[in-house]
């Protein structure tokens, strides 16, 4: 302060010019390697989000600007604190990398071990802040997230869906209390009406899974038999189209369905073209009599 009171008096001394440059220096210095040091900011060929808190497992790149000797790779311990010189262990889980530079400025400033200390956090390598991803996608894994990522985002991660992947996907929350919550998210609803409310956003330590698709059999006089993904709302008449309609021999009016009811019994329905279908029935075109 006593620099800019002699500056507007116009009595600048040379002590005084010197130290004005070096704290633009030291500012200017400072500003530079947080540009720097954030070029290096990825994991897994994936750029960790710089919002994203700091948990247990996580590495980082810690920087005292004058204080060589102290830069080097941290990591965050099981107990959520960094190890930090001079200053000790400083709990950080839960903060923005920015957040925990701060923390860490004032212990060594509160300690008298700096005057005025410059610290930057950049994030290596993130193990807390990752989702598990499960089921019918082409890559199954672990994946860092940022922290509005969202359930299309992280499929995108695990590179997509399956042509067996059904339409429903399971989120499983860890709580507190170490029971597990599910949420249902119906991938179709959120494609088609994005304008509907629906909860999309995952957070570090979920895990989803993909089911497969509910399906349906088609055998007997069609042109192609096999098993077909079940889609909702689907007939006879449609299920039997999928299969490549009914072959020269077959007749459309002897179709049945084997069914099996929820006590394990099967039945058989003589069905008509526009019963809806359900998931694992067995549909059978008959010959034609005639």
């Amino acid at each position: 302060m006593n620099i800019y009171k002699n500056y507007l008096t116009q009595r600048v001394t040379w002590p005084d010019c010197q130290a004005f440059v070096r704290l633009l220096l030291e500012m200017l210095v400072v500003a530079f390697a947080e540009i720097v040091l954030a070029s290096f900011a990825f994991a897994d060929d994936k750029l960790i989000s710089t919002n994203s808190p700091l948990g247990a497992g996580d590495t980082v790149l810690l920087r005292v600007y004058g204080q060589s000797d102290m830069d080097g790779t941290v990591y965050v311990g099981d107990d959520g604190t960094l190890s930090v010189p001079l200053a000790g262990p400083i709990l950080v889980a839960g903060l923005s990398p920015n957040d925990a530079a701060h923390r860490i400025e004032k212990a060594l400033s509160d300690g008298n071990f700096l005057n005025n200390p410059h610290v930057t956090i950049v994030v290596s390598q993130s193990k807390s802040q990752r989702v598990t991803v499960l089921g019918e996608v082409h890559s199954p894994g672990r994946f860092p997230i940022e922290s509005r990522s969202t359930i299309l985002d992280v499929l995108a991660l695990a590179g997509g869906l399956t042509e067996n992947a059904g339409d429903t996907v399971f989120v499983l929350h860890p709580e507190q209390d170490e029971t597990v919550t599910r949420r249902v998210i119906n991938l179709h609803e959120i494609t088609q009406k994005p304008d509907q409310a629906v909860d999309r956003t995952i957070s570090a330590g979920e895990s989803i899974y993909v089911p497969r698709a509910d399906v349906f059999y088609v055998y007997g006089a069609v042109t192609s038999p096999n098993s077909y993904r079940l889609d909702p709302g689907m007939t006879v008449r449609q299920a039997i189209a999928r299969a490549g309609g009914v072959s020269a021999r077959g007749s459309s009016s002897r179709i049945d369905i084997e069914r099996r009811r929820e006590n394990g019994d099967e039945e058989v329905i003589h069905s008509k073209p526009n019963d809806l279908i359900k998931a694992n029935d067995v549909i059978k075109v008959k010959e034609s009599l005639f």
